[in-house]
């Protein structure tokens, strides 16, 4: 999605400037929102991916103007809407749901304070165990797609079209620009590749930097030997 959260390479938004000793919330609404933002996650109405895209459906005025946290208030609102958990009979049937798949599966999707670090050191990989071919080998000269889709898409703008090689194969990994869509998870080979900066920024370029970028196999396509960049 061509919007202005993908900043990548881009001028004109001023340099980064990290504060020393930040603190991990600047107010105490940005913790409730980090817990409100994890609670409601928990109860599966959307994946990982549909929350980044809601994000990035945030008109462009209002995302530059809003901070870290006030983003995820506004994504979460939408999301809440969007999958229908606003009013007290929606949220009571659901609610209802989760405990009869409890009684069903024995897995309680809820929150609970004990388990939060833990959930957090664990990360959300979407790595997942099945068999699925890898298009592509390490080493393997690839093109990044060069597409302009109005999803989500993990692909970033400033990539597309560049020429890079396959560095890393992280193994079969749900696709992330699928399965925000509602499309399911259509597992496929995630790889590290990498880009010579000046294949991705021009003469602007440092000679001896490198980017790596985790794509898709659906992100690349295939270079025969010796073809040009």
């Amino acid at each position: 999605m061509n919007s202005v959260h993908d900043m990548g390479g881009m001028h004109g938004l001023g340099p980064i400037a990290p504060a020393p000793d930040e603190p991990l919330f600047h107010a105490e609404w940005e913790r409730r929102m980090f817990a409100l933002n994890l609670a409601a996650g928990a109860l599966g109405a959307w994946n990982l991916d549909r929350g980044r895209h809601a994000r990035e459906r945030i008109p462009g005025e209002v995302y530059l103007a809003a901070s870290y946290y006030e983003k995820w208030a506004i994504a979460v609102e939408m999301l809440c809407v969007e999958t229908g958990l606003v009013t007290a009979e929606e949220l009571a049937a659901k609610q209802a749901d989760l405990k009869a798949s409890v009684a069903r599966t024995g897995h309680e999707r809820v929150v609970r304070p004990e388990r939060v670090e833990a959930g957090l050191r664990r990360g959300s990989s979407a790595k997942v165990d099945v068999a699925v071919a890898a298009r592509f080998q390490i080493g393997d000269r690839v093109r990044a797609r060069r597409f302009h889709p109005t999803g989500h898409t993990r692909l970033p703008r400033y990539a597309r079209g560049a020429v890079g090689v396959i560095d890393r194969d992280h193994g079969v990994h749900i696709f992330a620009d699928a399965h925000a869509a509602g499309e399911g998870p259509q597992p496929q080979h995630l790889y590290s590749v990498k880009f010579d900066a000046r294949a991705l920024w021009g003469e602007s370029g440092h000679p001896k930097d490198v980017v790596f970028i985790d794509l898709w196999d659906t992100h690349l396509e295939a270079l025969p030997t010796g073809a040009a960049a």
